[in-house]
């Protein structure tokens, strides 16, 4: 997608909305303002929009409507999901399981915990990035209250296998005769990835709509009927006493378009991305030497590219690209100010160098075969470029 002068290769950060979403959403913020918990007719109005929008979610998720909650985004639906299962569980143990490639909405939800007395178990992952679903029975004890596993992973696109781990884990709470809640955190996957709750027999999953080309600020959380949960924000009652707040009806509705859509074009979409991923990947592996593909070469989104190369650092190649048009990441979109090689390789055995010189490149449904022509050409001449500087430790020597 080419906008302003930039080719825009960073889908997995955010996505531009989908006109046909603004659509949606336009007469929510004008002529239908009302407050969905108003009881006169305008905020009637809200209400019916935002029950419509619950059910059009649920019909994706293949749930029931009372078990969609909407949220501001992944970041608190991950965190309410954890917290509040934990929580709520707290008096029968205090055991949280993981991955060390998780979100840090993830991630740092199990760190809070851990502050106040919670023991968090961070599985490792294979060389590609996946989760085993043996490691994750066998992690469980008698003590486990809450696993959370990706769905796929942000930064190397790696897709978890969550039916075997979901099973592994309900096999083992029966034996246990405990109950173990299963997460996981789907906004990657939303729009290339089946979301069918019941197949995927999970008990929560985090969306957030600006993945799959809906508005920012709006998400939802599925709470499987019967789960324990306490909210983590309290106050009016809204969502059924399980995230107070005025709902936003205008994103919401936008959530619901984003989400309608990315569903019905799945199949199409994805073969796109996927056509174009394969093309980089090939033309990269090829053409510019001493470069690690991270991620499984396969059981990936069918948008994401991940290149560690070495003896380059990921924010001058970020720099040397923005310079000529071209908008991609080195990682998670929340770190990528910063330095620090990514937690995410270092889980997949990188050493920390040849983690800081990552680069990922996330596609979309408007990216093209010239834009990708125009990457290509300049990333290779970019890492030659980048290759034969001196290092600062060679220019010290002079």
């Amino acid at each position: 997608m080419t906008t302003q002068n930039h080719i825009y290769f960073d889908h997995a950060g955010t996505t531009p909305m989908d006109e046909r979403v603004l659509e949606a959403m336009l007469p929510y913020f004008t002529r239908l303002y009302g407050n969905a918990s108003s009881v006169h007719t305008v905020g009637q109005e809200a209400r019916y929009a935002l029950d419509s929008a619950r059910e059009r979610v649920a019909k994706v998720l293949n749930c029931r409507n009372r078990e969609v909650v909407f949220t501001s985004g992944g970041t608190e639906s991950d965190n309410s999901a954890i917290q509040g299962a934990a929580y709520a569980l707290e008096e029968t143990g205090r055991h949280i399981i993981t991955a060390a490639s998780e979100h840090h909405a993830v991630l740092h939800a199990c760190e809070a915990l851990e502050d106040r007395g919670w023991e968090i178990t961070r599985l490792p992952v294979d060389d590609y990035g996946m989760v085993d679903p043996q490691r994750v029975r066998n992690a469980i004890t008698e003590r486990t209250t809450v696993v959370s596993i990706m769905y796929a992973n942000n930064e190397i696109g790696a897709i978890n296998p969550i039916p075997d781990i979901s099973a592994a884990v309900k096999q083992r709470a029966a034996e246990l005769d405990r109950t173990i809640v299963m997460h996981t955190d789907a906004v990657q996957a939303a729009g290339f990835l089946d979301l069918d709750v019941r197949r995927l027999g999970v008990d929560m999953m985090s969306l957030s709509a600006h993945k799959f080309y809906g508005p920012k600020g709006v998400g939802a959380l599925f709470i499987r009927r019967g789960a324990p949960f306490l909210p983590l924000i309290t106050g009016g009652g809204q969502e059924r006493e399980r995230r107070s707040g005025t709902e936003n009806v205008a994103g919401i509705m936008g959530l619901a378009a984003a989400l309608e859509l990315a569903d019905s074009q799945r199949d199409e979409i994805s073969a796109h991305c996927l056509r174009l991923r394969d093309r980089i990947i090939d033309e990269i592996s090829s053409q510019v030497p001493n470069c690690v593909l991270n991620g499984h070469p396969t059981e990936r989104l069918p948008n994401n590219v991940n290149f560690s190369f070495e003896g380059v650092e990921g924010e001058p190649i970020l720099l040397g690209l923005d310079l000529q048009g071209i908008a991609a990441s080195s990682g998670s979109a929340c770190s990528s100010g910063s330095l620090e090689p990514s937690h995410v390789l270092l889980a997949l055995g990188q050493t920390a160098d040849l983690a800081r010189g990552s680069l990922r490149i996330t596609l979309g449904k408007h990216n093209t075969d010239p834009e990708v022509d125009r990457l290509l050409s300049v990333l290779t001449g970019l890492i030659r470029e980048l290759r034969q500087l001196p290092t600062l430790s060679g220019a010290a020597d002079d």
